[in-house]
C-alpha cells in the first residue's frame, strides 16, 4: 500500500495538477478537484502504512542491534512528521481558489500565485522528508543484511532504496541540475520486494526467537 499510494499521491496526481505557471496550475486544480482529494487520501494511506512499518521493523530488527533499530524507527517517525507538514501545505492550496468572502481582498492573479506557492513549498519540503525517510531505510538495510533471519538481498535493496532517497535530497540542494526522479526507482523495487517476501516467506521465526533471547540476555 505504501508503494502504490506513494506513486499515486506523489507522482501521478502532481503531474496532472502542477504546471509551470500559476494560472495553469490554478485552472488544473479547479478542474481536477476530485483527483486532488484522492491524492491527499493516498498520502494518508501512505503515512499510516509507514508509521506501522517503522514499528514493525523496529520489532523485527531489534535483536540485531537495539539502538540502531530504534534510530531507524525515529528517522521513520520524523520523516512522517515532515510528511504531515508537507500535506498541510498541499491540501491548503485549493483554499485560495475557493472564492470565499475573506479572499476578495486579493486579485485572481494573486490567489493563483498563492495556491502555486503553497504547492511549491510542499515540493521543497519533500526533499527534507526524503532525507529522513531514506536514512531510516539505510539503517534498516544494514541491520537486515546483518540479521540471520532475513535474506541479505533484501538488506541490499533497502540500502539502495534509502540511498536513492538521500541522493534526491543531496542533489536538489547541492547540484539541482543532476536531480532526477530516477533515484526513486530503487525504493519502489525495495518496497515491492519486501511485501512479496513477507507475504510469501516471512521471517525465519526460529532464528528470530533465538536472536531475541540473545538480545535479552
Amino acid at each position: 500500500s505504501t508503494a502504490i499510494a506513494g506513486w499515486f499521491g506523489e507522482v501521478y496526481v502532481p503531474s496532472r495538477v502542477i504546471a509551470a505557471d500559476a494560472a495553469t496550475t490554478a485552472a488544473q486544480l479547479r478542474q481536477n478537484d476530485g483527483l486532488f482529494r484522492l491524492g491527499f487520501a493516498a498520502y494518508l494511506v501512505e503515512a499510516f502504512s509507514d508509521v506501522v512499518l517503522a514499528w514493525l521493523f523496529y520489532v523485527l530488527l531489534r535483536p540485531v542491534h537495539r539502538e540502531l533499530a530504534l534510530l531507524s524507527a525515529f528517522f521513520g517517525l520524523v520523516s512522517m512528521a515532515t510528511f504531515a507538514t508537507m500535506q498541510m501545505l498541499y491540501f491548503s492550496a485549493p483554499i485560495f481558489l475557493s472564492g470565499r468572502i475573506y479572499l476578495t481582498a486579493f486579485s485572481d492573479q494573486q490567489l493563483d500565485s498563492l495556491a502555486t506557492l503553497f504547492l511549491s513549498l510542499y515540493a521543497r519540503l519533500a526533499g527534507l522528508f526524503m532525507l529522513f525517510y531514506g536514512t531510516g531505510w539505510l539503517i534498516r538495510g544494514y541491520l537486515t543484511y546483518r540479521s540471520t533471519y532475513l535474506p541479505r538481498f533484501l538488506g541490499v535493496l533497502m540500502i539502495l532504496g534509502g540511498s536513492g532517497f538521500v541522493a534526491v535530497n543531496v542533489t536538489k540542494v547541492l547540484a539541482p541540475q543532476y536531480s532526477t526522479n530516477l533515484f526513486l526507482a530503487p525504493m519502489f523495487l525495495n518496497l515491492v520486494a519486501v511485501v512479496i517476501w513477507m507475504l510469501a516467506k516471512g521471517v525465519d521465526q526460529e532464528k528470530w526467537e533465538r536472536a531475541s533471547r540473545s538480545e535479552r540476555a
